[in-house]
């Protein structure tokens, strides 16, 4: 499948140094110079020519810390990624030979099956779209539906390998210092899950269309599904796995193996069953089975007030003063949540796109100028609330905020009054 955007992989990989990912400085200055040279206007084919041996050697490692470095140095990141289509013409060749970069079973090796299956349902949806568009009507591209319901069902299925990256790989990432690349595949993760609505659209409200109108509009959502498809696993698979590879221990990787599970897989993940998830950890915060927590209307045991939390009819989420996520309840739980985000910044859990709305809720709270921001929104034909308190102690200090979120599609059908069972 062709690629037309793979030159953004270079933008992608404004990382900051990890302890696993040293680089010689000879290379780095090399490599530095060499984009300083780009962006100065020389042409491709002469930087090219002169490093053509030089980038043989070159690994997404290096050129992560040279790009970052340069950021460091005052170069703008938006520049950067407008002159990476350049950058790509000197680095292609080092980055084209797709590796092998883990065994069978290991989260990495899932996410890059789950690559080849989706780049392979893009191309057959393409390849349907060419046959409906040549219809003369739709009861003579009954095969064509069938197929096209199959294709449709797995684009919805792939949701999972999304909220996996999102919600386990990339706050293990940033653990080890990696927060650039995570939070530029978490926009195109939007841009990819905007492609898949409008399609999803169009196939619902087919009918009353002509079917060559359908099929031309259905390719049109088909080839930018592709092309984005294509260009973001080349991403991913040549620069933001490898440098994962790279950073994160074995020991962390058993922990992120048991996060995707808890998450689930998509039902073509290749060789990968559902199993069933191990029993969740007790407390640390246990001092023993009989541990009483003492509060000023009661007390509970810590089973008990686990048991409480896990049995509300909305799921509640706790990020402290810090702007840490410190605690969630797993009751009706609508938006996914994974241990991976404990002690991860409640910024680096939205999308690029949100964060500023985050960040001006919090400063309000932390400033006592808000007690309360509420949103709601339709999401899979169910009305969901979304609240936001402060959370403060009984002098007034601010100690976090408190989101809660509810399913309320029932709740608003309510009417008239029910007294008894």
């Amino acid at each position: 499948m062709t690629r037309h955007k793979k030159g953004e992989v270079i933008g992608c990989v404004q990382a900051k140094r990890g302890k696993h990912m040293k680089d010689p400085d000879d290379k780095k200055e090399i490599l530095k110079d060499l984009i300083r040279r780009l962006h100065e206007g020389e042409s491709v084919e002469q930087v090219k020519e002169e490093f053509r041996e030089f980038t043989k050697n070159v690994t997404p490692a290096d050129i992560a810390w040279a790009e970052q470095e340069l950021v460091e140095e005052g170069m703008e990141v938006g520049e950067i990624k407008k002159l990476c289509e350049v950058h790509l013409a000197l680095f292609e060749e080092s980055l084209e030979e797709e590796k092998v970069l883990a065994p069978t079973g290991h989260p990495v090796n899932t996410l890059m099956e789950e690559h080849k299956m989706l780049l392979l349902f893009a191309d057959e949806l393409k390849k349907n779209v060419n046959e409906i568009k040549v219809a003369d009507s739709f009861d003579s591209i009954g095969d064509n539906m069938k197929h096209l319901d199959h294709i449709v069902e797995h684009l919805k299925e792939s949701e999972s390998h999304y909220l996996r990256e999102e919600n386990v790989l990339f706050p293990f990432l940033e653990k080890h210092g990696i927060t650039e690349p995570p939070k530029i595949m978490w926009s195109e993760h939007d841009q990819i899950r905007e492609i898949k609505k409008g399609l999803y659209k169009l196939y619902d409200e087919r009918e009353g269309m002509a079917v060559q109108d359908f099929g031309n509009q259905l390719d049109e959502s088909a080839c930018a599904l592709a092309e984005m498809l294509s260009s973001h696993f080349f991403k991913e698979n040549n620069i933001l796995f490898p440098a994962s590879m790279q950073v994160i221990e074995e020991s962390e990787w058993t922990e992120i193996k048991t996060q995707f599970e808890d998450i689930g897989y998509c039902c073509f993940t290749p060789g990968m069953e559902e199993e069933a998830v191990e029993e969740k950890e007790e407390l640390a915060a246990k001092v023993g089975a009989e541990g009483v927590i003492e509060f000023e209307t009661g007390s509970l045991s810590v089973e008990e007030l686990e048991g409480v939390f896990n049995n509300l009819p909305m799921d509640v989420t706790f990020v402290d003063s810090q702007d840490r996520v410190r605690f969630y309840s797993e009751a009706d739980r609508i938006f996914v949540r994974t241990k991976a985000v404990i002690g991860r910044t409640v910024q680096q859990c939205h999308p690029e796109k949100s964060v500023h709305k985050v960040n001006e809720i919090l400063e309000e709270f932390k400033a006592g100028t808000m007690d309360k921001a509420e949103f709601w929104i339709n999401m899979n034909d169910r009305l969901i609330y979304i609240r936001y308190f402060p959370v403060r102690n009984k002098k007034g200090d601010y100690l976090g905020c408190l989101e809660v979120t509810q399913d309320i599609t029932d709740i608003k059908k309510i009417e008239g009054e029910k007294r008894l069972l």
